[in-house]
């Protein structure tokens, strides 16, 4: 997918979609619609597919979700919806979107609900309690994914959780590439974080998911391809391997390619979760799954990104270890990939071993 010519509302890119199958079996692609002077909103499309299967397009179908509440406006009539991630939570029986709000405080995360995909209810902003002094309400946080069911807390109680990356001062990919290559990082602050909300989980009540109470790291840069920040990407995913996410780093191409060019490169790598307690990585890969090497994926709005948001698994095909995930190419584009799970995870590939079990 990629802008449609002489449509005002994709100027300047189509990209960093979510996936979700609705209640039809039909894929629809929510990407994020950018305006002149970066103005955001979340569409909605169905995505077309050929005779084998494979996807090979989109037909639009308008907005799901454009720029209205306070928390998504500035006081100079910018702002935005950006990035949403979409998962079924199945104790709500409810489609739950998480998405970046732009307002002047800031990127933050928002949360609406729905039941069918095309009627959306804001839920407002996701709260976060105070972790050993760290204020993550009142920091820009993105990236946010939900798991789909219940899952345990460190203390084995089921919650809800989420997946975020606050976006800590001094943290931002153009701060940490001033930093020699063997700064040290901040475990507490440059992380994929995964908190926990204490709630009913009744579907009659699905504005209790806004306040998260409890934290834990999961994730930290540590591979040369994502040393300068990782990120959340698609939504956690269940396999006979554990919870699979596609997540997305940030390094540099000269220090990738061992040259003295300083760009940023955006890649994409996976992590396997524990089942059994998620804040256990059981894999992780030492290595990007996905780099930009096409020439959309090169050149854009900003060149060299591949930013993984969607994932489908292809169990209509009867093929559930086939997995398509779709990501944004130079922030401009929309793309999609093909992943096939192997049948174990391998022995090597913990790239954190502060990690390990």
């Amino acid at each position: 997918m990629e802008p449609e010519p002489g449509n005002p509302q994709e100027v300047e890119g189509v990209l960093n979609p979510a996936a979700a199958r609705g209640r039809d079996g039909e894929l629809y692609l929510f990407p994020r619609l950018v305006a002149q002077g970066n103005y955001s909103r979340i569409g909605i499309a169905r995505v077309l597919f050929n005779e084998a299967g494979d996807p090979v397009g989109v037909e639009r179908l308008g907005i799901a979700v454009e720029p209205e509440a306070d928390y998504e406006l500035r006081p100079d009539g910018s702002g935005g919806c950006e990035d949403p991630r979409i998962t079924f939570v199945e104790p709500m029986q409810r489609y739950m979107m998480t998405y970046t709000a732009l307002s002047s405080r800031g990127p933050r995360i928002a949360l609406a609900a729905s039941k069918d995909l095309f009627h959306w209810q804001r839920l407002g902003l996701a709260t976060f309690a105070t972790r050993h002094g760290i204020e993550f309400s009142d920091v820009d946080d993105k990236d946010a994914t939900l798991f789909p069911v219940a899952i345990p807390n460190p203390s084995g109680k089921p919650e809800l959780a989420i997946l975020h990356r606050p976006l800590f001062p001094g943290t931002r990919p153009k701060e940490t590439a001033r930093r020699p290559a063997s700064r040290a990082v901040d475990l507490d602050r440059e992380s994929i974080w995964i908190s926990y909300c204490p709630m009913s989980l009744k579907a009659s009540e699905p504005d209790c998911v806004c306040r998260f109470t409890s934290h834990h790291r999961l994730a930290t840069p540590v591979s040369p391809w994502e040393r300068l920040k990782i990120g959340g990407g698609t939504p956690p995913i269940l396999t006979r391997n554990g919870w699979l996410i596609v997540y997305h780093g940030v390094g540099e191409i000269g220090e990738l390619g061992g040259g003295n060019v300083h760009e940023l490169c955006y890649s994409a790598g996976v992590m396997v979760l524990s089942e059994e307690h998620p804040q256990v990585i059981r894999y992780r890969s030492p290595e990007p799954v996905l780099t930009p090497l096409m020439s959309e994926e090169r050149h854009g709005i900003i060149a060299n990104v591949v930013f993984p948001t969607g994932i489908d698994r292809r169990a209509d095909l009867g093929s559930p270890d086939r997995f398509d995930v779709y990501y944004g190419m130079a922030d401009y584009r929309i793309g999609v990939a093909r992943l096939d799970l192997p049948e174990f995870v391998p022995s090597v590939g913990v790239a954190d071993a502060s990690e390990k079990v």
